[in-house]
């Protein structure tokens, strides 16, 4: 599979945040994060890893116990049934991925 960038393919996550699946497999499927500043993440879980990388801006993050101020290039890993949340602290750009395949960030017409 490939993905050509382009501005279109956001869809909002919640206020503040948007998200663009990027690509995907059987085993793991990339997504874009938009993060405007002043907004949060609220602390949550799901079954899924997730590993990420920030591409530009300044978030605090919270993964169970611990916090960590990401800034450009910086990089984390959640693992699956983890609480964690974060608060976006600039304009933001991340990129995760999600192992397994997360089904309900498929697009449309692929669930």
């Amino acid at each position: 599979m490939f993905q050509k960038q382009g501005e279109n393919g956001y869809v909002p996550a919640q206020a503040g945040i948007e998200r663009k699946t990027l690509v995907y497999g059987e085993k793991t499927l990339m997504t874009e994060f938009v993060l405007h500043k002043g907004h949060t993440l609220p602390r949550h879980a799901h079954p899924h890893e997730q590993t990420g990388y920030l591409v530009k801006g300044r978030i605090r993050l919270s993964i169970g116990l611990e916090e960590f101020e990401a800034g450009p290039g910086d990089s984390w890993c959640i693992p699956g049934g983890v609480d964690h949340g974060a608060e976006i602290l600039e304009d933001s750009l991340a990129v995760e991925v999600f192992a397994p395949s997360r089904q309900d960030y498929l697009p449309a017409g692929d669930k």
